[in-house]
């Protein structure tokens, strides 16, 4: 008959122990940590707008309006509001989800409140003057289902049912009808008055 030969296998020191547990450990909540953060990547990059509004609603800072509009502030304002009446003045930048700029002021911008996309009036009546706001407009609060595209090339900016974030800054607002006499004075005087003398 044969024997087996026991080979004795030397204890395991308690430090190799406690170390190898920290590893682990280590390796879990590293694990923990990319899963986490790679989902809200994926959220950001990959998922439709409901789940994208989902999760950015979570975000520190961003509240979301009964419409569904979400606002942030960035630098808080002071004074009133603008409302449907008032042309704000404000310098904005428009992107979607993926960081693709469709549009931005090159100066500060007169913007009639009442007649701009539904989230972006609403945005604008939220804001006080001298503040800056991120805006996050879903696409029945934007421009819905319709493409737009670039009147000059013809290429399409904003696909359908696009997720609009709006960077803000309000930085005046005044009433349409003081707006309206301004310009026509800078256009040469109000209807109906006298031509400039000519000394």
């Amino acid at each position: 008959m044969s024997s087996v030969t026991a080979v004795p296998i030397p204890p395991t020191k308690r430090s190799y122990l406690a170390w190898i547990w920290f590893g682990i450990a280590v390796a879990i909540a590293g694990g923990a940590a990319l899963a986490w953060f790679g989902t809200a990547t994926v959220v950001a990059e990959r998922a439709d707008n409901v789940s994208f509004l989902a999760a950015n609603k979570a975000v520190d800072g961003v509240t979301e309006t009964a419409s569904g509009l979400q606002i942030q502030t960035i630098t808080e304002g002071t004074g009133a509001s603008p409302t449907d009446s008032d042309v704000a003045l404000v310098n904005y930048k428009g992107t979607l989800r993926n960081g693709e700029e469709f549009d931005a002021s090159q100066q500060p911008t007169p913007l009639p409140v009442a007649n701009m996309i539904p989230g972006f009036t609403e945005g604008l009546k939220l804001m006080k003057k001298g503040g800056k706001y991120r805006l996050w407009i879903k696409p029945e609060l934007g421009y819905g289902s319709e493409a737009k595209t670039d009147p000059r090339t013809g290429r399409e900016v904003i696909p359908a049912d696009s997720l609009l974030i709006f960077e803000v800054e309000l930085l005046e607002f005044l009433p349409q009808s003081v707006y309206m006499q301004m310009m026509q004075q800078q256009m040469g005087g109000a209807p109906g008055a006298p031509p400039p003398s000519g000394n």
